[in-house]
């Protein structure tokens, strides 16, 4: 039995090294929650009536296409967005079987009317098909938000759907709130648009707009004054390009006048679209928009291969770097608005800490005088594997890089008292042998045996209550599991393995007639 000491001891001081180095220095190595640190809190709902919107203007423009391949003569095709209809009217009645054979590739639209004359259909879109739109816009807003949190550099965020619309954010440690609802609440629908050059904008501005254009504005700023005015262009409905095809974004500086921009680069399907829109456009001009918003409307030249293009507008480094970022990280499949908007200030949180940290020394003198008190030199036994619990747990939290929050110091409360609740199992063992007449030897032997099973049911069944909460809590409710899960852990590692050790090798330097318990 003793000589297990010889490879049971080098690894306890090994774990313990190995703990103490992951988690020191402890400020550095620990990342701290919303609650703790600080941070901003915003509660989005995501407009999902606009991504059913979008949807249906782009189910139009696909059968538009599908109806020019086939040579059909169509009179016009327009979205009814309060309806969820599509109505399609042709110019010659004898297209309409042709038009509905068409239609027969859209399975989630059916026929609700024919036009009297003969010339027009409505097509409905599906309630199921509107409801999967909807939830799709709300999956991909998540993922898209949690994209661009990561690029900007965020530690331990919490990113996640409350109810059916709306996506929770938290940011712990946000230095600039604003700038992170600017990137978070950018929409960053990119498109390339032809202007319409064919139409005066005079008479648009006055009133008389094109059906098939529209008037989108430019933000234009002086250099020497820092004025701002819109400048206002006429440019057509119809999207050539979308940022869909975007395979990278990257900030770039212009070589004469050293300012920067965002250089764009497409997939190869993005590519192919590009370069058939500037051949087919040369002398033209075509107007980069995002969310609305035209940011620069070059002249054609000549053919542009490569799939290469630049955004510029007389960005700073960070417009540019930021503008980037949501690039990459894609488009929202719709808009969203802020319903709440919280910050956490540092001394609150500071406040917090203290006040954890505070319950938790307390809470621990107190045990550790019960402990040495009742149980008295194997007390001591106790207070030391309760010592080395609590370095094994702050090693196991830096080295899973896990951020500890208000429920988190909670759990690690609960798992002290976990801790030291296996211990007393073990010395109540050992005092019903001593009771019986058995030798110190074989009690201690007894105690740690018939307790082990005891032990491990009541840590299994509470690990399994906290792998659950991790599963399907929220952010707090998370920090709570973790630290819960490494506790129990921990506390069957000290309990079990180390207090035996530890009274293995006392026993070994000397013959123990009565044990202090």
């Amino acid at each position: 039995m003793y000589r297990d000491l010889k490879w049971k001891i080098p690894l306890i001081l090994a774990v313990v090294l190995g703990s103490v180095l992951l988690a020191y220095p402890l400020k550095e190595k620990i990342s701290l929650g919303l609650d703790l640190q600080g941070g901003m809190h915003l509660l989005l709902e995501v407009k999902v009536e606009k991504a059913v919107e979008a949807s249906l203007e782009r189910l139009a423009d696909d059968i538009k296409r599908d109806i020019f391949d086939d040579d059909l003569e169509l009179d016009r095709i327009k979205a009814i967005y309060e309806d969820r209809r599509v109505n399609v009217r042709m110019v010659d009645k004898l297209d309409l079987p042709p038009v509905k054979k068409i239609l027969v590739d859209y399975p989630f639209f059916s026929l609700v009317s024919e036009d009297s004359d003969g010339l027009g259909l409505v097509y409905q879109l599906s309630a199921d098909h509107v409801e999967q739109i909807e939830q799709n816009a709300v999956s991909q807003g998540l993922e898209t938000i949690r994209n661009r949190v990561d690029q900007f550099g965020v530690s331990e965020p919490t990113i996640q759907v409350q109810g059916e619309r709306r996506i929770l954010v938290q940011l712990p440690g946000i230095k600039d709130p604003e700038r992170a609802i600017n990137l978070i609440g950018k929409t960053a629908r990119l498109e390339f648009k032809l202007l319409d050059e064919e139409h005066s904008l005079e008479e648009a501005l006055s009133g008389n707009v094109p059906e098939d254009s529209e008037i989108l504005y430019q933000r234009v700023v002086d250099k020497e004054t820092g004025a701002v005015t819109k400048e206002p262009f006429l440019i057509r409905k119809r999207t050539v390009l979308t940022g869909e095809t975007l395979t990278g974004a990257e900030v770039r500086f212009d070589s004469d006048f050293n300012e920067p921009y965002v250089s764009l680069t497409f997939n190869s399907v993005g590519a192919m679209i590009f370069q058939q829109v500037t051949r087919e456009n040369i002398k033209k001009r075509l107007a980069i928009v995002l969310d609305g918003n035209v940011y620069s409307a070059p002249v054609i030249q000549d053919e542009i291969a490569g799939g290469r293009a630049q955004i510029t507008g007389g960005f700073t480094s960070a417009e540019a770097r930021d503008l980037a970022i949501v690039l990459r990280a894609g488009a929202l499949p719709a808009p969203v608005v802020i319903l709440e908007n919280r910050t956490v200030g540092p001394s609150l949180g500071k406040d917090s800490i203290d006040k954890g940290f505070t319950s938790i020394i307390y809470g621990s003198l107190l045990v550790v005088v019960f402990i040495i008190f009742y149980y008295r030199w194997s007390g001591v036994i106790a207070v030391t594997a309760l010592f080395l619990n609590i370095v094994l747990l702050a090693g196991a939290l830096a080295y899973f890089g896990a951020a500890l929050t208000l429920p988190g110091i909670a759990g690690i409360i609960l798992t002290v008292g976990m801790a030291i609740d296996a211990n007393v199992l073990i010395f109540e063992r050992i005092r019903e042998e001593v009771r019986i007449g058995k030798t110190v030897r074989a009690a201690i032997d007894a105690g740690f045996s018939k307790a082990f099973r005891t032990i491990v049911d009541a840590n299994i069944t509470t690990f399994i209550a906290a792998v659950v909460l991790f599963q399907f809590g929220t952010g707090p409710i998370k920090g709570f599991a973790i630290t819960l899960c490494i506790g129990i852990a921990a506390s069957m590692f000290t309990a079990v393995f180390v207090s035996r050790t530890i009274f293995d090798a006392t026993m070994s330097q000397r013959k123990l007639d009565k044990l202090s318990i």
